[in-house]
C-alpha cells in the first residue's frame, strides 16, 4: 500500500473540506466531514493514478 499526503482546508463559506494531493494532477475533492472527505480523497487519488497508468 502506497501512503499519499493531502493538504487539507475547511471552507467556513461553503462548510465543505477540501482536499488536495500535491504531485497527482487532478487530485483534489471537497466533502462535509472529514471521514467523507477521507473516502473522497482515495477513490479520486485512484481514479487519477488508474488514468496515468492506462494503457494506450
Amino acid at each position: 500500500m502506497k501512503t499519499f499526503t493531502a493538504y487539507v482546508e475547511y471552507d467556513s463559506v461553503k462548510k465543505l473540506y477540501v482536499g488536495i494531493v500535491p504531485g497527482i494532477l487532478g487530485a483534489h475533492t471537497q466533502a462535509e466531514s472529514l471521514d467523507e472527505l477521507q473516502e473522497n480523497l482515495k477513490e479520486v487519488i485512484e481514479l487519477c493514478l488508474a488514468e496515468y497508468f492506462r494503457s494506450p
